[in-house]
């Protein structure tokens, strides 16, 4: 009898350890991944205990846990992890679901004008994914049956999230545009990857666009000649100048060239033809991305404005183009910044790209 109820003690301290262990495994599952932001400016993040305190610009501050009935700061929203039902406002978020394979927690997006991905489009189509509108005219009922956990929004856009605020759904900017360094939009990934529960995905997708893009800057480090490039077009009256501050100059500095406003201080402005025109009338390279219906030429750029004739990359064919009609530039180039600049320096340094690459999105235009 003695050795039953001793071996009965030693079964039953057995099974507690064994729960004590199943708790702390649980516990161990619900430990939020390591998030080191290194490039982006428009949010930061800090870690305690269970909860993930997450500060989107100087205004913004959410508290991402596992359990509802966790504690958190003052001054912060507290959103349940991971999340399951969003909606996108602009091609950019979007990106950052279709890289981390997220489509799933995809419910509701403004528009399909101008979009390519056939998934998204297929969701749609069969009403796994719905249209709520676009900014300023968005539908209140159309954003209830979608049912979001919460909703990333752009405060770059017209806004009319009013009538969404009311209905009680948590927005959250998402400040991605914002980002002046390459890398640091595409690092917004991991800002995605926090509230959807992919945060080692996003941090392993992110630090092979790092290696890639970084290992590729150095190679045009080196070069020892340096084209100058300009960008833009004349649209309504102004030429609409990428500032010196902007993450593309910041781009064509990676890939081995020197930008016409390199010493500016914006990150862009509208300017007068002839002020651009004094800037640019003997740059190497003309970057120029539009929406273009058919296939864009030097005849259409010359139509467009007649002095665009004069500047040397037209007499030199050497205009770098991008019809957004035709690419899906803002569904993939946000998170493919290291594809972005080997096409550039495959224009700028061919040498330092293998021979039979092919462009992405930029190519000199014919």
């Amino acid at each position: 009898m003695k050795k039953f109820f001793g071996l009965l003690s030693i079964m039953v301290l057995m099974c507690a350890c064994a729960a004590q262990g199943d708790k702390k495994s649980t516990a161990d599952d619900q430990n939020l991944e390591k998030i080191t932001v290194k490039y982006a400016t428009g949010f930061s993040v800090r870690d305690s205990a269970d909860v993930r305190l997450v500060d989107v610009g100087k205004r913004d501050h959410f508290a991402l846990v596992y359990d509802d009935d966790a504690v958190v700061p003052e001054g912060y929203v507290k959103v349940k992890v991971p999340i399951e039902r969003t909606i996108c406002m602009t091609s950019l978020q979007l990106s950052n679901f279709t890289i981390l394979d997220a489509h799933d927690v995809v419910k509701g997006i403004t528009s399909t004008k101008n979009l390519f991905n056939e998934d998204i489009k297929a969701r749609v189509k069969d009403g796994r994914i719905v249209k709520i509108g676009m900014e300023g005219e968005f539908d209140p009922e159309v954003v209830m049956a979608a049912n979001p956990d919460v909703i990333f929004i752009s405060p770059s856009k017209r806004g009319g999230y009013d009538a969404i605020k009311e209905i009680g759904i948590t927005l959250v900017p998402h400040l991605g545009y914002k980002e002046l360094d390459p890398l640091g939009q595409a690092e917004w990934i991991k800002f995605i990857g926090m509230f959807i529960g992919k945060e080692k995905e996003a941090s392993e997708v992110f630090d092979g666009i790092e290696k890639r893009y970084n290992e590729l800057k150095e190679k045009a480090a080196k070069v020892e000649q340096r084209p100058t490039v300009t960008s833009g077009e004349m649209h309504y009256g102004n030429w609409h100048a990428v500032g010196g501050k902007n993450y593309l100059a910041q781009i064509f500095r990676d890939a081995g060239a020197d930008y016409v406003i390199n010493d500016d201080e914006t990150s862009g402005e509208d300017l007068e033809f002839e002020k651009m025109y004094a800037l640019s009338a003997n740059a190497d390279y003309w970057r120029i991305l539009n929406s273009y219906v058919g296939d864009f030429s030097y005849e259409a750029l010359k139509a467009s404005e007649p002095r665009n004739a004069l500047f040397k990359p037209f007499k030199e064919k050497k205009v770098i183009y991008c019809n957004m009609k035709q690419t899906p530039y803002y569904e993939k180039a946000p998170v493919m910044p290291d594809v972005l600049l080997k096409d550039f320096v495959a224009i700028f340094h061919p040498e330092l790209v293998e021979k039979d690459y092919q462009p992405t999105f930029y190519r000199l235009l014919q």
